[in-house]
């Protein structure tokens, strides 16, 4: 029997050959016990082996998009959004997977806080094999709600793409993903739904996030921070108020830093040295302290350049 009317919640799962991951992410769909949902499942072009196991989903809620690849979360993600027909998006990534209870509590709790338009939980981390990950090292999980722009914009609140739901409309009155944010776009996100509305959070571990796994698309450290850079570098224009827009424009020198360290850790130093020289009109006003330690790093940048001449 086909499902009959609009669902409450559409379940957004970008995926691109990660079978085995997938199959256990769109398990923990299934034994939700809440079940007035559309799953849509966005293919990133994946090879025969995930589309056979795609195609052979009978479950009515579940549409699939059979996308060509572009190997960008956010257009995969966009896409499936279009198609969505839910009051709410949740999102659940392919390799990562949903407690029973995660919509039933997650929407309970979006019911009790009308004034709140979009929630997250915490999270459980695991390894490759399913295995959970020592915390040890790791920053202490705090539930900031309310307005948490500014702790998104410190990255003080850790917000996983697993554990959001928002209405739909919220996210359309945001513009969706941002398709030219490679890296943080998640994040990004966050920032422009937090400035429309307070967040709900629910203190308990409802999605599983897989840490660690080779394939993880964050993996890339250079590409990251190019993605930071380019967050706080739009935000810094956009945000309201003086106060938010100068974090932004700290955040990114700062991150501008360590993008050049990392270039020339990479043996790329003209590529660092070309990042201070970018910084420099937008940071030296703004953070004070950004001079002298760009200085350092372009004299570690030369010292690094000459000594691969030798």
């Amino acid at each position: 029997m086909p499902y009959m009317g609009d669902p409450t919640v559409s379940i957004i799962l970008p995926t691109y050959n990660r079978l085995a991951y997938l199959r256990e992410a769109a398990a923990s769909v299934f034994v939700q016990t809440y079940d007035d949902w559309e799953m849509i499942i966005a293919d990133d072009g994946s090879s025969e082996e995930t589309r056979a196991y795609l195609r052979a989903i009978a479950d009515p809620r579940v549409t699939v998009l059979w996308l060509s690849h572009t190997g960008i979360p956010s257009i995969a993600r966009n896409k499936a959004i279009g198609r969505a027909r839910g009051r709410y998006l949740a999102f659940l990534d392919s390799d990562d997977q949903w407690r029973p209870a995660k919509l039933a509590v997650q929407l309970d709790a979006l019911r009790v806080s009308p004034d709140c338009r979009w929630s997250y939980t915490a999270v459980d981390l695991i390894d490759a094999d399913g295995h959970p990950v020592d915390r040890d090292g790791l920053a202490p999980w705090v539930p900031y709600a309310g307005d948490i722009t500014e702790r998104l914009l410190w990255i003080h609140a850790h917000i996983a793409i697993d554990a959001v739901i928002a209405e739909r409309r919220l996210v359309l009155e945001a513009g969706g993903f941002d398709e030219r944010q490679r890296f943080g776009e998640d994040y990004d996100l966050y920032i422009r739904l937090a400035m429309r509305s307070p967040v709900k959070v629910v203190d308990a571990p409802l999605a599983v996030v897989r840490a660690g796994n080779g394939e993880n698309y964050s993996a890339n450290r250079i590409e990251a921070y190019e993605g930071w850079v380019q967050l706080y570098q739009k935000h810094s224009a956009t945000l309201p108020g003086k106060r938010l827009r100068a974090i932004a424009r700290s955040r990114r020198a700062e991150n501008l830093l360590i993008l050049a360290r990392l270039y020339t850790n990479a043996g790329q130093s003209w590529a660092a040295l070309r990042t201070l020289l970018l910084g420099i009109p937008g940071s030296l006003l703004t953070y004070p302290p950004w001079a002298w330690r760009a200085a350092k790093e372009v004299v570690r940048a030369c010292f690094k350049a000459t000594q691969r001449r030798i």
